[in-house]
């Protein structure tokens, strides 16, 4: 007799397949709801979908668990457990300092003395990125807390590939006029790496291209940097797309209209005494750091300069100390009650170097420069022979193009043309430290796709010139509101 199959019995096929969600606890369903919701949420905010792609993560990684994303804890290895849970937090804190510091808020230290006494150095600013609407990364592969390049390995901090578009996520308002703004550094593109401070472009203007690109020696690799890696620099915004900008005698000039100067604008002055030298007492009272604290007469040339200035000398030929100090009205108006003050002459804008665009017009000084028209997002400009080399950098470096001058006619992308409609907004940033500041005047316009937030308020300031208990922390400016004026 054939044994017949047992029909009690089902085959390994027919048995019912377990839901992969079966059984899962209601608290991993809620944190898969948040975490979905605020990358849904996260995809409107960018316009960019393509990121719920990271759902099927958040699937496995709340739900399903199919990947043993925590093998480490079940380790019976005491310190593999505890080095991984050390790596685990670390990576968990670089993913939450990146998105942080691309599309909410950054810290910023004021190195240099562009915007005083507005802004100090060793001041710690609160940068929002939300105030303006943060960037989406050019270079979307960086290692956090890092511009450009990694401390000690001295490498790049960041992968060039891939470098996404410029795009802005919508913000809480744009730049108005008077704002303090944060910015990638414009003429940054192209570095010089062991000569930085002037800018690669001015470097040429100076040495010639040929003898910076081939000196490595002297000037170091040159580097080309994406828009979000240049360097960061603060100041203050003066121009607006489509304003005619000028300056006459330091007066700004916005339309042909006197622009309201901000309240703790600084300009140098030389200053001669009777013969007697300022003490500390004297700098803290003007409060004039120690770096701004320059003796005229200590420098080589002094008598050359000094008699350029007009000032006068005793009978010897000799002269009496003088001070370059920059000054706000309200500590000049103090130098001038000082009973011991002979002379004080201002300085002249042909002491700030070259203006921008280099070897344009002579007649542009730091104090008298322009008229120059800030370009708009959608206007159309007449180009001319004449005006060309105000607009050559926006035309080529910022906006992309191709620009070429054969037999006196303006070539565009290979179409010869006489007229180029702007991509982009443009704006003229100023240092309150108005003669030590290398701002517009030096280096131009500041495209929009380089605005890199607004600083909210002062949350640290350091003294570098004070001890602990002698003003080192200047008290006084915790959380001061970072504002327009």
């Amino acid at each position: 007799m054939e044994n017949q199959p047992n029909n009690n019995i089902k085959s390994k096929q027919e048995l019912p397949k377990k839901c992969p969600f079966h059984g899962i606890p209601i608290s991993r369903w809620i944190r898969f709801g948040l975490a979905s919701l605020i990358l849904v949420g996260f995809a409107i905010w960018l316009n960019n979908y393509t990121v719920l792609l990271l759902l099927i993560l958040f699937v496995d990684i709340y739900l399903t668990r199919y990947i043993p994303w925590g093998f480490w804890r079940k380790s019976k290895n005491k310190t593999f457990r505890k080095t991984m849970e050390w790596v685990d937090a670390i990576l968990y804190a670089l993913v939450a300092v990146y998105l942080i510091n691309t599309f909410f808020f950054q810290n910023y230290k004021i190195p240099s003395s562009s915007l005083e006494k507005s802004l100090l150095v060793g001041d710690y600013l609160f940068v929002s990125k939300l105030s303006f609407g943060p960037r989406v990364p050019n270079t979307p592969l960086s290692f956090p807390l890092a511009q450009h390049t990694l401390p000690i390995i001295n490498t790049k901090s960041y992968i060039e590939k891939p470098q996404w578009p410029y795009h802005r996520l919508k913000g809480t308002g744009t730049v108005q006029r008077n704002d303090i703004v944060v910015f990638n550094f414009p003429a940054g593109d192209t570095v010089a790496l062991k000569i930085q401070n002037p800018d690669y472009y001015t470097l040429c203007y100076r040495e010639g291209r040929e003898v910076v690109n081939r000196n490595k020696d002297i000037f170091g690799e040159i580097v080309f940097r994406p828009v979000d890696r240049r360097e960061n620099y603060v100041k203050r915004c003066i121009g607006m797309p489509g304003d005619t900008f000028q300056v006459i005698n330091n007066q700004v000039y916005i339309d042909g209209k006197k622009l309201k100067n901000p309240e703790n604008m600084q300009l140098n002055y030389y200053v001669m005494t009777n013969g007697v030298r300022l003490g500390e007492q004297n700098f803290r009272d003007l409060d004039v750091s120690v770096d701004d604290r320059y003796l005229i007469n200590d420098d080589a040339n002094y008598n050359q300069i000094l008699s350029y200035l007009g000032f006068t000398p005793n009978a010897d030929g000799s002269f009496n100390p003088v001070y370059r100090l920059p000054l706000t009205q309200k500590a000049l108006n103090k130098v001038k009650g000082y009973n011991f003050i002979t002379q004080i002459k201002g300085e002249p804008g042909e002491f700030g170097g070259e203006t921008y665009p280099l070897g344009y017009n002579e007649n542009w000084t730091r104090s008298d420069y322009g008229p120059i028209w800030i370009p708009k997002r959608d206007a159309t400009l007449n180009l001319t022979l004449e005006n060309l080399p105000i607009y050559e950098r926006v035309i080529r470096n910022y906006e992309g193009n191709s620009l070429a001058i054969k037999n006196d006619k303006i070539y565009i992308n290979d179409k010869e043309t006489n007229q180029y409609t702007f991509k982009m907004d443009y704006y003229i940033m100023l240092g309150d430290n108005r003669d030590n500041s290398a701002d517009s005047r030096s280096w131009g316009f500041v495209p929009e796709d380089h605005i890199v937030g607004k600083p909210l308020f002062v949350w640290l300031s350091l003294d570098k010139d004070r001890k602990w208990f002698d003003g080192w922390i200047r008290f006084n400016r915790l959380f001061k509101s970072v504002g327009r004026e």
